[in-house]
């Protein structure tokens, strides 16, 4: 049998463990610090929400104009305000755009869309008084609920209010464009206006809750 050789005292160590003795202690490195991530108001979705709001009074006097071509103006204008109504949402969704500005007025330019479009139709005898009426004063009073809840944090716009602008923008293009049989435009005006009414009874409760929420958060 082989004997074991013992390194005499003294010698140096073998060269992992002298580069083990000279490897100083680990230290853990410090966590990073979230950065935060300021979004500009004056970003490409909120432009487009104002430029919207621009071409409102456009889009009504091509209304008023007598003649086909300036209906087919005036609902090409329309299509494309709504165009940008989806694109505008959908910028700051996939971007991280959104503001609390965008949250404010991306509504407010829907419904000055939406309101000038019903209000004109109205004068020119082809949407009942009613409809607009109640129209308008659902989404006046959204916005005022919303302003008046606004201290105690921002209701942005639901899935259902989505579906409800999709419905409106259709029945009223459906009323620009002539010749449509006066069956189809009933039948998505009405839908439009049950879902209209319905999501307005839903931003009602959310205020309530978002109001107590606040509350509560504060006596704590």
């Amino acid at each position: 049998m082989t004997d074991r050789i013992e390194p005499p005292s003294g010698a140096a160590p073998s060269p992992p463990e002298a580069a083990t003795a000279a490897q100083p202690p680990s230290v853990a490195p410090a966590p990073a610090e979230p950065l935060i991530r300021r979004v500009s108001t004056w970003n490409i979705a909120n432009v487009l929400t104002i430029a919207r709001l621009a071409i409102v009074p456009v889009f009504t006097v091509f209304l008023f104009v007598e003649g086909q071509g300036w209906r087919y103006a005036a609902l090409g204008v329309f299509v494309v305000a709504s165009v940008t109504d989806q694109l505008d949402g959908w910028l700051a969704r996939k971007y991280a755009l959104i503001t609390d500005f965008g949250k404010i007025a991306d509504p407010i330019a829907d419904k000055a869309l939406i309101g000038s479009a019903l209000v004109s139709l109205s004068i020119l005898g082809e949407i009942p008084w009613w409809v607009t009426i109640v129209v308008i004063a659902r989404e006046a009073g959204v916005t005022l609920l919303r302003f008046m809840v606004i201290r105690h944090g921002v209701i942005p716009a639901s899935y259902g209010g989505k579906v409800k602008t999709v419905l409106q923008i259709v029945a009223i293009g459906l009323y620009i464009l002539p010749g449509v049989p006066g069956p189809l435009r009933w039948i998505t005006l009405g839908l439009a206006l049950l879902v209209t009414v319905g999501t307005g009874a839903d931003y009602v409760f959310r205020a309530i809750r978002l109001r107590r929420v606040a509350k509560a958060a504060r006596s704590e």
